[in-house]
């Protein structure tokens, strides 16, 4: 899931491709880092049929505002995709980050019409709409949502694609070191082998950790049972000796240190830990592991409603889309962004996994109350180490 990053060597490789083709708490975001925004002259601004061409609809500039205000995952979109936002647009984009769903929902409960933009993953998109806090989208102003693939949209959690759109898709699975790990893990039960003793990464994330140890005892990962949730956290405990960190925001850099040799991660962090070192590997567990998928929504109330939905539009271009799952490969359901892709990245089957296996994956569903034991049991369990 879940970062933002400038990924230069992949938009580098991209390029070629195309080429050859022809803040906190509720304090308001920050200004993006890098080069300021663009803001045009009013006698220099493009005229809107430009923008139409490129963009797949006509944009209003005069309904435009002179920011966005974008709350998403750390590391998880690319400079470049923003700084050509802004200088198309005029539109300034500033923005917050959040480390994890919990996170972004706390802070859209405590004043959440700061932001315009926010990137919530399925179960969560569930949450906060049942609590009110998303506008509905006007998808007349979103055409490029055309590129979409079938598969990713009108999902249970947002049946008809009302108040959310995909962004990125992935799977939650075993990273490991080719040269520490051997044979090829196969389940989550070998985060538990004695060999590991401090060479285990999780994800600092409750639903997905303790998601895991109830995959392992042979539960679905959205129990609600507080015995089996109990024992689950025993589990958990059970191996705090094997675990060096919990980390959701880079994982990959303890495996790419060799300070861990195996753990819990993300699918694209592992995507990116093997470009740059050919012993990682990645593999989803016979428990079935995890499967997400990140979306755009609009808070209740936001302030620059229009010029949002502008920006999510931009973000289906097929050229826009695929600069974003160069830097981090994750799944793009953007179908016609993928046939840009390197093949490298199409063929990773971290990013891409084969269909029978993505298939078996489990989602994350909400859970309603019972959130709050798999809140507190993940609490108990970090402060065991």
């Amino acid at each position: 899931m879940r970062k933002r990053f400038v990924g230069v060597a992949a938009l580098l490789v991209l390029a070629l491709a195309l080429a050859a083709c022809g803040g906190q708490g509720g304090q308001a975001p920050q200004q993006q880092g890098g080069a300021p925004a663009a803001q045009q002259p009013a006698g220099e601004q493009k005229p809107a049929q430009e923008g139409a061409q490129r963009s797949g609809a006509e944009v209003d500039r005069s309904k435009l505002s002179k920011e966005l205000n974008l709350f998403i995952w750390t590391e998880y979109m690319p400079d470049e995709v923003l700084q050509e936002f802004e200088k198309e647009y005029g539109v300034k984009v500033n923005y917050d980050t959040y480390s994890s769903n919990e996170e972004a929902l706390a802070k859209l409960q405590a004043g959440g019409a700061l932001y315009d933009v926010v990137v919530p993953s399925d179960y969560m998109v569930q949450i906060m709409i049942s609590q009110g806090l998303l506008e509905e989208l006007d998808k007349s102003n979103i055409p490029n949502l055309k590129n979409a693939g079938k598969e990713y949209l009108d999902p249970p959690y947002d049946p008809g694609n009302r108040y959310s759109v995909p962004y990125m898709w992935g799977t939650v699975g075993i990273v490991y070191n080719k040269k520490y790990v051997k044979p090829e893990p196969t389940s989550w039960g070998d985060l538990w082998k004695p060999e590991y003793k401090g060479r285990v990464v999780l994800l600092d994330d409750s639903r997905e950790v303790m998601g895991m140890a109830l995959q392992l005892l042979g539960y679905s990962k959205n129990e609600t049972d507080r015995a089996k949730l109990e024992e689950a956290k025993k589990k958990l405990i059970e191996l705090l000796p094997n675990v060096k960190a919990f980390d959701s925001d880079s994982p990959k850099t303890l495996i790419l240190s060799e300070e861990v040799w195996i753990g819990q991660t993300w699918n694209g962090e592992a995507a990116l830990a093997m470009q740059e070192n050919p012993d990682i590997g990645y593999v989803l567990p016979k428990e079935k592991g995890g499967r997400w998928q990140d979306n755009l929504v609009i808070p209740k109330g936001a302030p620059h409603k229009y010029t949002a939905e502008v920006f999510i539009n931009y973000l289906y271009r097929p050229e826009v889309a695929a600069k974003i799952a160069s830097a981090f490969p994750y799944g793009s359901p953007n179908v016609e962004a993928v046939k840009l892709l390197d093949a490298k990245i199409r063929q990773n089957a971290a990013s891409y996994p084969p269909a029978d296996k993505l298939a078996q994956a489990e989602w994350i569903t909400d859970v309603g109350e019972a959130t709050e034991l798999y809140d507190q049991f993940f609490t108990e369990v970090k402060s065991s180490k």
